[in-house]
């Protein structure tokens, strides 16, 4: 039997996400913004932050050409151009370089609030750890990153996790923003929450908290973590108020996740599917979710050719040391599910990040045979869910997706095929 799933279907599937990949450039789509923008003001900054930073800088300066003042730029890769301040922070936690960005976009911020100048912010996913500076000198980096690993790994929804975010941190939450009352604020977005939350986005550094966020102190509780972070996060949390100090400027999401899931339902139309894009199937725990994937595909007549394409992200706690994600957890609990089913159905789960938890890897992709292909390896599939290593199983299967970072976030995308 073949390593690897039906070449047919396997090629579709892989079709169709690259095809949505290539629809959310945030190059692209920075540089057709910048059109609408009131460019009349002498001086010009910016700051950019989160994974697709480099990428929607690199739009900017497309479209401003040499007009740009002076730039603080954020992300997994260094931005090469004497115009801008290039850090590398971390991700999924913060780093020294997290820190020194946020000083130099604070200090660029009173510079730009100072000459009353226009400053244009880009802010896409990943930004919450890569730019960072704690609420009080009581809080240490080691506390900071402590404090992430911990938030990452407890299985809370992302708004849930950035009201906590935001209760210890002087750059999220808007604060930002107020920074630089006086200057004229301008927020392009590259959205990897749900449609109405992109102040979750980087745990919104330019945003107001929306006055329904869940509080700080009832996520602590509520997932047991206040006998597990550092009490200098604790007692920012307790003492945490929201902002009241208003926050002016604009703000436009550029790109998001159903711009992703859309062109991936017009790729899948195209190649001749029905085409399902359930809009509910969205954050839930990863079991809950699987099986809502699985009922709806199942639910379709068996003679017709199914596309069922979902977006959002799924809850995934981390119960071992393995290597993995919530994408390649999707796909393997799916697998698991499809194990010996008499229908050819093939399933795809791959964040447009191109990097699934603490994994190389976007994703995978399975079909009702790779149980069975798993085990003529010697793999077995429970043991490798038990302890978190969705990775290191389809890595044994070559049936991983592989796209390197992408320059691009706007959450997962999952394909189901039959």
């Amino acid at each position: 039997m073949p390593n690897h799933v039906n070449p047919v279907k396997n090629d579709l599937a892989r079709a169709i996400f690259d095809h949505a990949l290539s629809s959310v450039d945030p190059r692209i789509a920075v540089k057709q913004a910048i059109t609408h923008v009131d460019l009349s003001t002498r001086s010009i900054y910016s700051v950019a932050i989160g994974k697709a930073a480099t990428a929607m800088a690199l739009g900017l300066d497309d479209a401003l050409d040499d007009r740009l003042t002076a730039g603080v730029i954020v992300s997994t890769s260094r931005h090469d151009s004497m115009r801008w301040q290039s850090f590398v922070g971390g991700h999924p936690l913060p780093n020294d370089q997290s820190l020194a960005a946020a000083r130099a976009a604070l200090a660029l911020l009173d510079r730009a609030n100072n000459e009353e100048a226009l400053v244009i912010f880009l802010i896409s996913g990943g930004g919450s750890a890569m730019m960072e500076w704690p609420i009080s000198d009581e809080i240490s980096l080691a506390d900071l990153q402590r404090a992430n690993e911990i938030l990452v790994a407890c299985g809370a929804r992302i708004a849930e996790v950035n009201a906590v975010r935001r209760a210890f941190s002087a750059v999220k939450g808007g604060a930002l923003a107020r920074r630089a009352p006086r200057a004229r604020l301008i927020t392009l977005i590259l959205s990897d929450t749900n449609r109405g939350d992109e102040a979750s986005v980087a745990s919104g550094p330019t945003l107001a908290t929306p006055p329904d966020a869940p509080k700080a102190i009832d996520v602590v509780e509520q997932y047991h973590l206040d006998a597990v972070l550092p009490h200098s996060i604790i007692n920012a949390i307790k003492r945490a108020k929201n902002a009241t100090t208003a926050i002016n400027g604009s703000y436009e999401v550029i790109l998001d996740n159903w711009s992703a899931v859309t062109a991936a339902r017009n790729k899948a139309q195209e190649l001749g599917f029905d085409c399902i894009t359930p809009q509910h199937i969205c954050e839930q725990p990863i079991e809950e979710g699987c099986n809502l994937l699985l009922s709806t595909l199942s639910a379709q007549p068996v003679e017709n050719k199914v596309a069922v394409i979902s977006g959002g992200e799924f809850s995934c706690p981390v119960r071992g040391d393995g290597v993995g994600g919530r994408n390649l957890e999707t796909v393997l609990r799916c697998a698991m599910r499809l194990d010996k089913a008499s229908q050819h159905t093939v399933v795809l789960s791959a964040g447009t990040d191109g990097i699934d938890g603490n994994s190389p890897a976007a994703g995978a992709v399975a079909d009702e045979t790779t149980i069975l292909r798993a085990r003529n390896l010697g793999l077995n599939p429970a043991d490798f869910l038990a302890r978190s290593d969705s990775y290191s199983f389809f890595a044994g299967l070559n049936d991983l997706i592989l796209t390197g970072p992408t320059g691009t976030n706007v959450r997962d995308l999952r394909i189901l095929l039959h």
